[in-house]
């Protein structure tokens, strides 16, 4: 897979795609992770990449220019399964739309800086808008980077036990069930009994009741679902 992401504060992206599993991943050829600086494709010789909105409104809005000559650029070598905008105005990010990214060869992430983008820049080359949430930030690199995240670990191979991403949070609209680890009793706290039997048929049934559970209790608006 390879993920070429647009920006104007590349620095903001490095730290967080050059550890731990993402990291890895890279290494064993798994994905290719590409930061394009925005101002390398501005032909103003002061490589400015905003201008003032035509409205009149407060703030700044990413120029037309140079986001069409990196696009372009890129598209000019390869297909891509899809142009990304980061926006607080696009479909709300979940582990659905995180699996299907991960079936893609080729993906495009345009992150959203000042005021937002030039309209004609989503009319004529997005073909999707994604938002982590209902807030704003300062720009959409930190998107971009949990996006980038969240499709990498599921790539065949980026996690050395495969079957560990299948069985997170949100991969069937269930919590997680509870974890734990040795020692088996801390502080007169003990781990579930049944998690010690060795019976896999019926711990897989308590982490079901669990993941259940837990879903009614803290996220019941994933069942509605």
């Amino acid at each position: 897979m390879r993920v070429d992401i647009i920006t104007v504060l590349p620095e903001l992206l490095k730290s967080p795609l050059e550890h731990s599993i993402i990291k890895r991943a890279q290494e064993k050829g798994h994905v290719e992770i590409y930061i394009h600086n925005l101002r390398d494709y501005s032909t103003n010789k002061h490589k400015n990449v905003d201008d003032y909105a035509f409205s009149g409104d407060a703030g700044m809005v990413m120029m037309i220019e140079p986001i069409d000559r990196a696009i372009s650029a890129l598209k000019s070598e390869r297909d891509y399964d899809e142009v990304i905008y980061t926006s607080p105005d696009g479909i709300k990010y979940n582990q659905k739309e995180a699996n299907k990214l991960a079936t893609f060869e080729n993906i495009i992430i345009l992150c959203g800086h000042y005021k937002g983008i030039d309209q004609r820049i989503r009319d004529h080359f997005i073909t999707k808008e994604i938002s982590i949430g209902d807030y704003v930030l300062t720009g959409g690199e930190l998107a971009a980077a949990i996006i980038v995240d969240s499709v990498v670990r599921l790539i065949p191979g980026a996690i050395s036990d495969g079957t560990s991403a299948l069985t997170d949070s949100f991969q069937d609209n269930l919590l997680a069930p509870p974890v734990y680890t040795r020692p088996a009793e801390y502080k007169g706290w003990k781990v579930p009994d049944i998690l010690l039997s060795g019976n896999t048929k019926e711990i897989e049934k308590w982490k079901e009741e669990q993941s259940y559970e837990r879903t009614k209790r803290l996220r019941p608006d994933l069942l509605d679902e």
